[in-house]
C-alpha cells in the first residue's frame, strides 16, 4: 500500500494530466516554476487552522480541484472544461506559496514552556512579516498570469474563491460566473468539512 504523501503525488499528477488544449505547454511551465520554485509541494494549507502540517496546501489543493470536479459535473455539466476546473482548483491558492525564495509560512519552533513540556509549537506556522503584502488570491494571480493565459472566467474565479468571507469580495457579490461558485464551494467543502474529518 502507498503512503498518504504518494497517493496524493499520484493524484495530482493524474489532475494535470487533465490540462491538454493548446495552453499545456505553458501549464507545464508554470508547475515547473510552481513545484521548483515556490514552497506549493511542502508548505502547509494554513497557519494554524486546516491542514496546518507540511504538503498541506498541495493536499488541500488536490482535495479543490477533485470536488470542483465532480460538483461542475452534477450541478453544471457545462459551465466549465475539465482544464478550467484543474488550472483554478490547483492553483486558487498558490499565493500561500509566497514568491521563489521567501515562503509565506514559516515552521515555528516550540516556547521554551512548550519544549519543557515535550510539546511541539502550537500554532506550528507563523507568517512571514517581511513579505511584499498582497492577498492570497491576487499574489495567485500574480504567479499564475506570467505564465499562462487565464480566460476571464478563470480569473475571476481565483480572486473571488473565498466567497463571503472576505469583505473585499463584495464588489462581485451577484456577478459571479458559475466556475466562480462551483470553487467557492469546492474550496469551502473541502475547508470545512472533508479536512476535518
Amino acid at each position: 500500500m502507498k503512503n498518504n504523501t504518494e497517493e496524493l503525488l499520484i493524484r495530482y499528477e493524474a489532475l494535470k494530466s487533465l490540462v491538454v488544449s493548446d495552453r499545456s505547454d505553458s501549464f507545464a511551465e508554470l508547475m515547473k516554476y510552481v513545484e521548483m520554485k515556490t514552497s506549493f509541494l511542502t508548505a502547509p494549507a494554513s497557519t494554524k487552522y486546516h491542514l496546518c502540517e507540511e504538503n498541506g496546501l498541495l493536499r488541500h489543493s488536490v482535495g479543490v480541484a477533485e470536488t470542483l470536479l465532480l460538483l461542475r459535473d452534477t450541478l453544471a455539466p457545462d459551465a466549465a472544461t475539465d482544464e478550467s476546473c484543474v488550472i483554478v482548483g490547483l492553483l486558487h491558492d498558490l499565493g500561500k506559496a509566497g514568491y521563489p525564495g521567501n515562503p509565506l509560512y514559516f515552521k515555528r519552533d516550540p516556547s521554551p514552556k512548550q519544549a519543557a513540556a515535550g510539546f511541539d509549537a502550537w500554532p506550528p506556522y507563523e507568517y512571514n512579516k517581511d513579505m511584499i503584502y498582497m492577498s492570497v488570491p491576487l499574489r495567485s494571480l500574480y504567479h499564475v498570469m506570467q505564465h499562462i493565459y487565464l480566460m476571464p472566467e478563470e480569473a475571476q474565479a481565483i480572486m473571488y474563491h473565498d466567497g463571503q468571507y472576505v469583505e473585499d469580495n463584495r464588489s462581485v457579490a451577484a456577478k459571479e460566473m458559475p466556475l466562480t461558485l462551483l470553487l467557492q464551494y469546492a474550496d469551502n467543502w473541502n475547508g470545512f468539512v472533508t479536512e476535518r474529518s
